[in-house]
């Protein structure tokens, strides 16, 4: 397949399961070896995770007129019960480095396990029954809006999101929808502190992994030359993902307020248990 349309399909792939507690990371890795594209190769593995960040970038864009209120009220945040702490911001921040320690720490783990489908498909299946029950289960919660949390809560889901880093195919969607509701929040808020939590973690991630990989040159990923034609294939795949994620996180948002999360852990449960079904009985990936 031309490179470009190759960009365009993988964009598309990211945009639609950035935000959806499906993984990207598994769909993308998917759709690599359904197209036998070379999982070795350091561009594409440089391409599927800084495409990421045209993904994440579609959040500031969604919630810029929550993102300009909690500025504008920190840190006494906007009923004045706050402080650098407890101002929503700052629960972002304590999520984001509770997960951000332990995944750097990590890195090599979470390198290797990128190219593992076996790890992926248990992930799907593990994390669908997880979220199934978890939505089941938790029906009556005690906060309602992301303004209401406190410390501890935004600790446990940050803790929570380090499973996705190291489990590619767990979903940070996924892992801190559940672990949210688990520490009482609705969906709709433990889905919109997610969303928060993601914008800081992937940003520092992808850009990190950018400067290695094309700028220093002492990336895991392998060396990766940028001629012309690469920088427009990553710019493709990047504006795509951008795009097709503005859209599916208004949609998201919208669904999540009114509907459970039972069909996506229906998706996970049967793709993983595909999955483990080719791999175990056809000797695929």
């Amino acid at each position: 397949m031309n490179d470009y349309l190759l960009s365009v399909l993988l964009g598309i792939v990211e945009g639609l399961t950035e935000f959806l507690p499906v993984s990207s990371t598994a769909h993308l890795r998917l759709t690599e070896w359904l197209l036998n594209m070379d999982l070795q190769d350091g561009f594409w593995k440089m391409y599927s995770i800084v495409i990421q960040l045209g993904a994440i970038l579609a959040l500031p864009v969604y919630f810029r007129e929550r993102i300009v209120k909690f500025i504008s009220t920190f840190p006494r945040g906007e009923r004045g019960d706050c402080n650098f702490i407890t101002h929503p911001l700052g629960l972002t921040m304590i999520a984001f480095v509770v997960t951000a320690v332990p995944a750097f720490v990590l890195k090599k783990v979470i390198s290797a396990n990128l190219e593992n489908l076996f790890v992926i498909a248990c992930a799907l299946l593990i994390g669908g029954v997880i979220m199934w029950i978890v939505d089941a289960l938790c029906t009556h919660p005690r906060v309602e809006h992301m303004e209401d949390m406190n410390v501890l809560e935004a600790a446990w889901i940050g803790a929570a999101q380090i499973l996705s880093a190291v489990f590619p195919g767990t979903s940070r969607s996924m892992s801190t929808i559940a672990a949210g509701q688990i520490a009482g929040l609705s969906r709709s808020a433990a889905l919109e502190f997610s969303f928060f939590v993601s914008i800081p973690t992937m940003i520092v991630a992808t850009c990190f992994e950018f400067y290695k990989t094309v700028l220093s040159k002492h990336s895991d990923l392998g060396p990766v030359t940028m001629d012309t034609h690469n920088w427009i294939v990553l710019g493709i795949g990047f504006v795509i993902s951008f795009a097709v994620a503005l859209v599916v996180v208004a949609w998201f948002m919208h669904w999540v307020r009114r509907h459970g999360l039972t069909p996506f852990a229906i998706y996970r449960i049967l793709l993983g248990g595909a999955l483990l079904v080719a791999h175990f009985a056809f000797g695929k990936f």
